[in-house]
């Protein structure tokens, strides 16, 4: 079950260090160098087990992305699920980015008519903060009025902040089949817990997988943050060869406990009634564990 997706753009516009912090567990065993003559490297990532994302890092190169275009063009663009195309917002050569992105856009349109496609503006912390809005929505306007029927969604982001982690999870997000089903399955054990929040995440990625919770959140951005924060914190047990398992947080206001629910994912889960006991919580997830483990087996 591979999905073929390809990550493009500029060289320099941050794609292969993004790739390497949001995959940092898959670039030293699983990447094939095809060398400087294909100028991309290939890596297939299992996300939630038997789902393999087969991601094409396509160097940026003048003369790499004319190969793209020309002698390479089915090779690289046809079967493709998702393109992920990197501008540096920061960039002095917009005119000549835009050329780029509108030739990909042709060719995704001739060999993968059903592909979606994400456009990353990247460096967004290049931008003094009280431009960053109005930036991006200037430049999301551009790309998205392209005469295309090729679905077209803009992100804002950093590698210093949540942003980077939000735009990643909506992309592997629209690759999972029936994970609107696997929402509403989130929702119904979020009831029956009793909690205010259930938030399930990939195992090795922690991105962001389904959330259900009672009310609109004010921070929209918080499980991204939360997904950056266990991210680091699961890195830095590998590097001391320890192995992450769970964590429980409690104050007096909330218990938040993250722990390993499936054989491929985390759950996190937000309680604020003092009377629902986080051991009841977790025994009602314990159950709830071989349902979800057999649910997502199916959504691949």
């Amino acid at each position: 079950m591979k999905r073929k997706v390809l990550l493009m753009g500029k060289s320099g516009a941050g794609k292969t260090s993004m790739r390497s912090i949001i995959f940092a567990n898959y670039m030293a065993r699983d990447t094939r160098r095809l060398g400087p003559t294909w100028g991309f490297e290939n890596t297939d990532i299992k996300f939630l087990g038997n789902l393999v994302l087969n991601l094409w890092d396509c160097g940026g190169q003048e003369t790499f992305m004319e190969n793209y275009f020309d002698s390479q063009r089915e090779q690289i663009f046809k079967n493709v699920q998702v393109l992920i195309y990197v501008f540096d917002i920061s960039s002095k050569e917009k005119d000549r980015d835009m050329q780029y992105f509108h030739r990909c856009i042709k060719a995704i349109e001739e060999n993968s008519k059903d592909a979606s496609v994400f456009c990353l503006l990247h460096k967004m912390d290049n931008i003094p903060e009280s431009q960053r809005e109005a930036t991006f929505v200037e430049r999301a306007q551009e790309l998205t009025n392209t005469d295309t029927f090729v679905p077209i969604l803009c992100f804002g982001t950093s590698i210093w902040d949540e942003t980077l982690y939000r735009a990643w999870s909506a992309i592997v997000y629209s690759l999972v089949p029936n994970a609107d089903r696997l929402n509403s399955q989130l929702c119904k054990l979020r009831e029956l817990c009793g909690a205010n929040e259930v938030v399930l995440f990939e195992r090795e990625t922690f991105l962001v997988i389904s959330s259900a919770e009672d009310e609109t959140l004010k921070d929209t951005q918080r499980y991204e943050k939360i997904s950056n924060i266990m991210k680091q914190f699961k890195l830095s047990c590998a590097r001391t060869h320890s192995t992450f398992e769970s964590v429980e947080v409690r104050n007096g206001s909330f218990t938040a406990y993250i722990d390993g629910f499936t054989s491929n994912t985390y759950l996190m889960i937000i309680v604020t009634d003092p009377r629902v006991g986080i051991a009841a919580t977790t025994l009602g997830l314990k159950a709830a564990r071989p349902y979800f483990e057999k649910h997502i087996s199916m959504t691949q």
